[in-house]
């Protein structure tokens, strides 16, 4: 089975406070975006009986951009072994093609993670209710809930709590771009002071998008983009090519900018990443 499990951006990003347990408690908008990996799932004819204690096993391959880490750390691995605990499975062959930049911002492993709940749910038939795979999704990342449902949302607490909001960009020109550089989320955290903000992002998304900019900040910012000013650079150039509004995603790298129109986008060095999408 086949499935495409695709990005997302931040359209604004608020560190409210740290938690007790290390995390943050934050507040962000998340929005599905068409930029996909590509996600395959098949019975590993070799080993079909299934063990009493649970699933028979998942092996890994991957191509496109290499993904760091052992592979039983891989998050669909890791969704696999967790779901197998209530759902003996058979054993699976698990290949990940991927496309989404990794340490962008963009939701990438935790998109792959949630697609592949949903892929077991219907390649098994396991008739999962929305709490259920929520459930399982919260225990491999923050933002994986998201991606269960994949429509726009408010996010909030650690990013797993999830109200679902009316956000419609249709027409609009989409442009993203990643400049190769990985910022380390907790190198990202450790830059910004936690402060809940004055109007919440649940109000300010109801503004038209040509009054976003300046009024809907992602915290990260200013820290990430002082310590690589190479990702300022990418941001300013957006708005120079006529982006109503341009944001860095997440803790970075990747910024991307929202257009009336398709614009005509200055030349980027060939290393750096470029996505384009009608929204």
């Amino acid at each position: 089975m086949l499935c495409f499990p695709n990005a997302k951006i931040n359209i604004g990003l608020n560190i409210v406070e740290k938690r007790d347990d290390g995390f943050h408690n934050i507040e962000s908008i998340f929005f599905p975006i068409k930029l996909c990996d590509v996600l395959e799932a098949i019975i590993d004819l070799a080993s079909t009986q299934i063990p009493p204690s649970g699933g028979g096993g998942a092996s890994f391959t991957s191509t496109g951009i290499a993904i760091p880490g052992n592979t039983e750390e891989n998050l669909c691995v890791k969704a696999y072994h967790l779901i197998s605990k209530d759902y003996p499975m058979p054993a699976l062959k698990i290949h990940l093609h991927k496309v989404i930049p990794i340490g962008a911002g963009l939701g990438g492993g935790s998109a792959d993670a949630a697609f592949f709940i949903n892929l077991l749910d219907e390649l098994f038939e396991l008739n999962l209710a929305w709490g259920e795979k929520h459930h399982y999704a919260r225990q491999l990342g923050s933002d994986c809930p998201f991606f269960i449902a994949n429509k726009p949302a408010f996010a909030f607490e650690r990013g797993d709590k999830l109200d679902f909001i009316e956000l419609d960009l249709k027409g609009y020109h989409l442009v993203l771009v990643h400049p190769g550089i990985h910022v380390s989320t907790q190198l990202a955290y450790s830059l910004v002071k936690p402060e809940k903000s004055k109007i919440s992002l649940n109000e300010l998304i109801q503004l038209p998008v040509e009054e976003w900019k300046g009024k809907i900040i992602n915290d990260f910012e200013k820290p990430v983009m002082e310590k690589f000013p190479e990702i300022a650079d990418v941001k300013n150039k957006l708005y120079d090519a006529g982006a109503i509004y341009a944001s860095m995603s997440g803790s970075g790298s990747a910024v991307f900018g929202i257009f009336k129109n398709k614009p005509q986008l200055p030349e980027f060095p060939v290393t750096y990443f470029v996505w384009q999408e009608e929204l």
